[in-house]
């Protein structure tokens, strides 16, 4: 390790933690209904595994900006790899399924103060203009854990007991804090910083009100119920009040002030679209292979493994490009790539080969790759050295906002769809799932394609904002 330079032994050193977070977090979707059993409970109960994660991650994540600044970015990642550490040996010894929603808040939490630091970390170790093969390499962590979780989810609770799905996290977050002690650099701390203590009241019930509902929101009676409907209208209206309100503080919770900066509000856009494309991906696939085409799991696992290599190995081609030419060459074409394979997807029949689907989802990959961390540190860029930890903060907020978003959308509208035309009497199960996922991927392929003219405004390093 001696050999490598300092600054890769930082990207090393926070890679293995955010992807353990992400890996667990994806590993524990396929396998919710095995604790349905093992507890004794209902879907709505397990739901909560995933959804207090979510929620407590939002609810921490515009916290980190500040923590970062006031104890050091340094420290604050550590904290959250040592809460992460205890939480996973928690939810392991978790007798009932209460324990376990407790230990997946504490995940949440250090996901939360993980996930943003980890960007501004390696920003702090790289000059502007090697930040995008950095943050490529760094990339490759949160493309393939989201896409081999379910299958290695589904292998351990298949094959091995269930709370392996928890100890399976602590190799990579003990090299994480091994690495991360060692070779991250120390982050100046400012005491003298105020906590802004009512913004921090207004975003967090905002933000956790608004995600809390669309974590819910996966099935159309839940979110039109009255309860979830009132909620989302109280966050939103907390988030707009915390917006105004953080534009008059002089030491705001969160610097909105960023948003200013042409690129990083077109980067925003763009990664959002991206987001789309990867989490409509992630969820309508495995409905495709195996709710359309009767396949299973490892058919689906088959799918995923190539298109997150490929995506991994785009990231650091599109970020070698982004370092050396700029956004306007590399982002606009992810997002073109990314569009097409997505209208790809809705000319998909059943008697279409196997492989078609694995090549074709191959390209969407190798779009996101183009597409997505590229954007994200074409935006970064941009910004004052001391607002990165808040930038990354918001970039790491509103993608997941959109990312969680799009899942209910095609959730849904696949419901819906998929629904509608079996009562029509006129497809089969299989030919009305294909037809709603069919259209539920045109509709992310016009999304995407929307964000292209938002790529070719970005400027890159040299290029002064206007």
């Amino acid at each position: 390790m001696s050999k490598l330079p300092n600054k890769w032994l930082v990207v090393l050193s926070v890679l293995f933690g955010t992807f353990t977070v992400i890996l667990n977090n994806s590993m524990l979707n396929p396998v919710l209904p095995e604790f349905m059993h093992i507890f004794d409970s209902d879907a709505v109960g397990v739901s909560w595994i995933l959804t207090i994660f979510m929620i407590a991650m939002g609810m921490t994540m515009p916290l980190t900006g500040y923590l970062g600044d006031r104890f050091g970015k340094k420290t604050i990642y550590i904290v959250g790899v040592l809460l992460f550490t205890f939480a996973s040996i928690l939810g392991a010894m978790s007798q009932t399924l209460s324990m376990i929603i407790i230990a997946r808040a504490i995940q949440g939490i250090a996901g939360g103060l993980m996930m943003p630091n980890a960007m501004a970390l390696i920003f702090n170790a790289f000059p502007k203009n090697e930040r995008g093969f950095a943050v490529g390499t760094y990339g490759i962590s949160v493309m393939i854990a989201p896409a081999i979780g379910p299958t290695v989810g589904g292998v351990i609770a298949e094959s091995f007991n269930w709370i392996f799905l928890f100890l399976v996290n602590l190799p990579f977050a003990l090299l994480s804090l091994f690495f991360s002690i060692k070779y991250l650099k120390p982050t100046p701390s400012n005491p003298s910083i105020r906590f802004d203590y009512i913004g921090f009241i207004m975003v967090t019930l905002g933000v956790g009100s608004v995600l809390y509902v669309l974590g819910q929101g996966r099935e159309l009676e839940a979110l039109v119920s009255l309860n979830n409907a009132l909620l989302l209208v109280v966050g939103i209206i907390l988030i707009i009040v915390f917006v105004k309100y953080e534009l008059r503080r002089e030491q705001p919770l969160l610097n909105l002030r960023v948003f200013k900066i042409k690129t990083y509000r077109y980067s925003i856009f763009v990664t959002s679209a991206s987001s789309i494309g990867l989490f409509s991906g992630l969820f309508l696939i495995p409905y495709m292979i195996q709710e359309a085409f009767e396949l299973g799991m490892i058919a689906t696992g088959l799918i995923f493994l190539p298109s997150a290599l490929v995506s991994g190995l785009f990231m650091n081609i599109g970020g070698k490009l982004l370092d050396k030419k700029g956004p306007r060459v590399v982002i606009p074409t992810g997002l073109a790539i990314l569009s097409g394979a997505s209208l790809a997807f809705g000319f998909i029949e059943l008697t279409t080969a196997f492989w078609v689907i694995v090549v074709i989802y191959i390209v969407h990959g190798a779009g996101l790759g183009f597409g997505n961390m590229p954007a994200t540190t074409a935006g970064m860029n941009k910004i004052p050295e001391h607002l990165v930890a808040q930038g990354s903060a918001m970039n790491n907020l509103i993608r997941q906002f959109a990312s969680s978003l799009g899942i209910v959308f095609f959730s849904v509208y696949y419901e819906l769809r998929r629904g509608h035309m079996i009562l029509l009497d006129e497809y089969t199960v299989q030919e009305a799932t294909l037809q709603a996922i069919n259209e539920a991927f045109i509709i992310a392929a016009v999304i995407i394609a929307l964000a292209i003219p938002a790529a070719f405004k970005m400027k890159g390093v040299e290029d002064e904002e206007e």
